[in-house]
């Protein structure tokens, strides 16, 4: 039975669109920022770590659906090939969902090892399309941006945090 303090402060509670709008808009100036060639490889997936935030904290509102347009997003971005990004958000996402279904109480450290496996997945995703595509991938590069967001996931997390569910 809910309380009346848990009743008051769902009414509070706004809905997350403006700011689930704005963290994309951010993350995809920072995507595209022009860095020099020694720094670029440093870029973190910004566009996966907010998809995954928001899919993680906010599943009522974004989920697979919202993977998908996100990575189809990215990959005009990027101009990657049409649907390798939103191939991978979907797949990431969609097994994101699914493992944490069970689990009501999401913490940081939770969160963490999740994000981490899930840059994992989707670098060796991207990884091996391009390998079957026949284009050149340099493991150096990509796993220099995993580093980096794996790093950067806590600052992001608790920028977010006030919104999540």
């Amino acid at each position: 039975m809910l309380s009346v303090k848990a009743l008051s402060r769902n009414r509070g509670r706004k809905d997350p669109l403006f700011i689930i709008v704005i963290s994309i808009i951010i993350c995809s100036v920072l995507t595209v920022y022009p860095l020099s060639y020694a720094w670029a490889g440093w870029r973190p997936l910004f566009m996966l770590m907010v998809t995954l935030f928001w899919v993680i904290c906010q599943p009522t509102w974004c989920g697979v659906w919202f993977a998908f347009a996100i990575g189809i997003f990215t990959d005009l971005l990027l101009d990657a090939p049409l649907g390798l990004n939103a191939l991978s958000y979907v797949f990431v996402s969609f097994v994101t969902r699914y493992f944490i279904r069970e689990r009501r109480i999401m913490t940081f450290g939770n969160t963490w090892v999740i994000a981490t496996i899930v840059f994992v997945a989707h670098l060796i995703f991207i990884m091996m399309a391009q390998l079957i595509s026949g284009f050149d991938f340099s493991i150096g590069r990509h796993w220099q941006s995993l580093a980096t967001s794996i790093v950067l996931w806590p600052v992001l997390y608790y920028f977010l945090k006030p919104w999540r569910i």
